[in-house]
């Protein structure tokens, strides 16, 4: 049975529970969960980061602590995509999310979308809540890589220096989605503001944290929350050269992928609309990057496991990866739908 395959709704089961104790029941219970559907989604959370059973008690004491730490989640140039990805993911039976577990897990104390609190009050929440030590600092977007740019100034500061100071006494940082990963779209050619990424930030500014990418235009829900329960469960997770979670970034879309077949036997898809496009052939000829592009994607898929884009008729575009708004492919012609050049076999 695949990882993908353990996610769905009628594999709940398939994995033993540990016990849980009296407390852990209790702070359940407060926040209107039941224990079938805790250990139902946790389950499901242990396969997709394929853990072993044996990890499971680690994940659940994780999932109801007490202790909340403090997360400083922060935005700079972005979309909201990430946000909204992340605060979007699979239910448990009967209600409720797991990120609304995650809420009662972690204390966000500072994020502009979500927050009540606005200008002044805004930027004393911020101050408060960056003035401790060992909070962990998200952060979506892109940073203009002068502070004098001009560009991008929030609460009379320029990016770098929001970051700066935000970054000051974390004890993590973790950058979600491609713009704080890789410099995303706003990076793309001609990158008028000067826009980096924030690992590229931090060596500028002389900041030596440890740091996650959790890349994706936006990241799928259950790779940004995963990421953070394993966190939380084990501390740091192994990562890839691009300092990506090796469980959700480890292999490539082409490898999980339904059309995959007739990637090499054919038909591929030579139009949109034609019979190979119909039949579900394979979308390399129509510019897929599944092969060159590590996601989940094709495993974990979106909307609770529902579809992913090239089940839904549409090539790979490789969001997860570096540059992929200015990726030069085939006949060194730029373009999402412009093919790969070479084979691939994965």
């Amino acid at each position: 049975m695949q990882r993908s395959d353990l996610s769905r709704e009628d594999a709940t089961e398939v994995t033993p529970s540990p016990e849980l104790d009296a407390t852990i029941v209790r702070r359940l219970g407060d926040m209107g969960v039941s224990r079938r559907q805790f250990m139902a989604s946790l389950t499901r959370m242990a396969s997709l980061l394929a853990l072993p059973p044996s990890m499971l008690p680690q994940l659940a004491m994780a999932a109801t602590s007490p202790t909340k730490p403090s997360v400083v989640y922060m935005s700079f140039q972005e979309c909201t995509g990430c946000l909204e990805s992340m605060v979007n993911s699979f239910a448990f039976k009967g209600g409720g999310t797991i990120e609304n577990l995650l809420l009662n897990v972690v204390s966000i104390d500072y994020q502009e979308t979500l927050m009540a609190a606005a200008g002044a009050q805004a930027e004393h929440q911020l101050a408060s809540s960056t003035a401790k030590s060992g909070y962990v600092l998200v952060v979506d977007g892109s940073i203009p890589a002068s502070a004098n740019s001009g560009y991008f100034v929030s609460g009379g500061r320029s990016g770098a220096e929001r970051f700066r100071s935000a970054a000051a006494n974390a004890g993590l940082i973790v950058a979600v989605g491609t713009c704080a990963s890789f410099g995303g779209l706003p990076k793309a050619d001609p990158n008028p503001t000067g826009a980096v990424s924030i690992k590229d930030m931090m060596a500028s500014l002389g900041i030596a944290k440890p740091l996650i990418n959790v890349s994706g235009c936006p990241p799928i829900p259950e790779v940004i929350t995963g990421t953070i329960l394993l966190y939380l469960a084990s501390g740091m997770p192994a990562l890839d050269t691009l300092l990506r979670p090796k469980t959700f970034y480890g292999r490539t879309v082409h490898s999980h992928c339904y059309r995959e077949e007739s990637f090499e036997d054919g038909p591929r898809v030579k139009a949109f609309d034609d019979a190979a496009s119909r039949k579900g052939g394979c979308l390399f000829d129509m510019g897929c990057k599944g092969p060159v592009t590590k996601a989940a994607c094709s495993s974990i898929k979106w909307n609770q496991g529902l579809s992913f884009p090239i089940q839904s008729g549409h090539p790979c575009m490789g969001c997860t990866e570096p540059n992929f708004w200015d990726r030069v492919n085939k006949g060194g012609k730029k373009g999402f739908y412009v093919p790969l050049a070479g084979s691939y076999d994965d």
